[in-house]
């Protein structure tokens, strides 16, 4: 496990765009924290990170997924609507889980179900009692 402290929104990008750069193919990211936590912005981050030039990356909250292509292709998934697994399937979630891109999972406990044994975790917290902007991210799984 790893754990990040970061004062900033460019400190919370800085993490995601180092984790990117060690990204490989087929790798799993589950992102979770609370609205507004800056789970995008970290997103955005680790886009940067695989050399994905697209200036607007969002979060897919009604789309469910977003594709970027880099030097790795990149789905960008937020599944905090999803109502059931089975509305997974309509997403062919497995043709990216188990693709050539690299996977960004938002809210992925709601479809832990559905995930790989081998995915990381990505854990965003605030706390108002060290900065209005502080961060702690914490990381688990093989590369923590």
């Amino acid at each position: 496990m790893k754990i990040y402290e970061t004062f900033s929104e460019e400190e919370t990008k800085k993490i995601g765009f180092l984790l990117a750069e060690q990204s490989k193919a087929g790798e799993i990211y589950c992102l979770n924290g609370d609205l507004g936590v800056g789970k995008t912005i970290f997103t955005k981050g680790f886009a940067k990170g695989l050399g994905i030039k697209e200036e607007d990356v969002t979060s897919p909250t009604f789309t469910i997924v977003n594709e970027y292509e880099g030097k790795l292709p990149f789905y960008h998934f937020d599944v905090y609507r999803i109502g059931s697994l089975e509305e997974m399937e309509y997403t062919g979630y497995e043709e990216y889980f188990f693709g050539k891109g690299v996977c960004m999972i938002e809210w992925a406990e709601i479809i832990k179900e559905l995930l790989p044994k081998e995915v990381f975790y990505i854990t965003i917290q605030k706390d108002y009692t060290k900065s209005e902007c502080y961060r702690k991210i914490v990381i688990e799984g093989e590369k923590a």
